[in-house]
């Protein structure tokens, strides 16, 4: 592969063909947040805090970094003002769903976001999709899934796959940045479970 060299907030990276921004700016020490990236996953770009800004030929643009792939001579900001006031307005909004999540909170304090601005909705589920993909992409097993659409989409397991093959893997469960995962798992192992299939552990 073919090397790309590119510039990240003034510094000079170098990254090989077919390398998204995410992973450049990674490799070179650089910091992006985000909340639905995995190394071993397909890229999502679901919770948008991976923004940055790109210049191409004196034209600015948003792009998600995690899915957008580096290019010659690209010249990247990852802490503009605007970026900065995006990133908070996401995590504001991803508070009111999940206020008490560690990994929201540290990027809340990093970012000076109002965990009070918008009501809260505590459905504690932010739509990452790590354990949606996790399980098909890694597993093979399509355990859990999307349910429903829009405001009204939710994780759920799917109990008849999830009670063969979930209680002796759970490798999804770290991968849930607000611990919804686990609390969904014990609500669906109780009510659809065959009583002694599974055994929580």
């Amino acid at each position: 592969m073919s090397d790309i060299r590119l510039q990240i907030d003034g510094k000079d990276v170098k990254a090989t063909e077919g390398m998204t921004l995410l992973e450049a700016a990674r490799g070179a020490g650089i910091s992006i947040p985000t909340l639905c990236h995995h190394d071993k996953l397909v890229p999502f770009g679901g919770c948008r805090l991976c923004l940055v800004e790109v210049e191409v030929a004196g034209w600015t643009k948003l792009v998600v970094s995690c899915v957008y792939l580096a290019e010659e001579n690209l010249i990247v900001r990852t802490r503009t003002e605007k970026i900065e006031k995006i990133r908070k307005t996401l995590l504001e909004l991803l508070l009111a769903h999940a206020p008490d999540a560690p990994a929201l909170k540290a990027l809340a304090e990093e970012y000076g976001a109002d965990a009070d601005r918008y009501e809260k909705e505590a459905s504690f589920c932010i739509h990452c999709g790590l354990c949606v993909r996790y399980c098909a992409e890694v597993k093979k097993k399509h355990a859990v899934g999307f349910i429903d659409r829009g405001i009204r989409k939710e994780i759920s397991f799917l109990p008849h796959i999830a009670a063969v093959e979930c209680n002796d893997c759970k490798e999804c469960f770290p991968l849930c940045p607000t611990s919804y995962l686990q609390a969904a798992f014990v609500l669906i192992e109780a009510l659809a479970f065959p009583r002694g299939s599974s055994q929580s552990s």
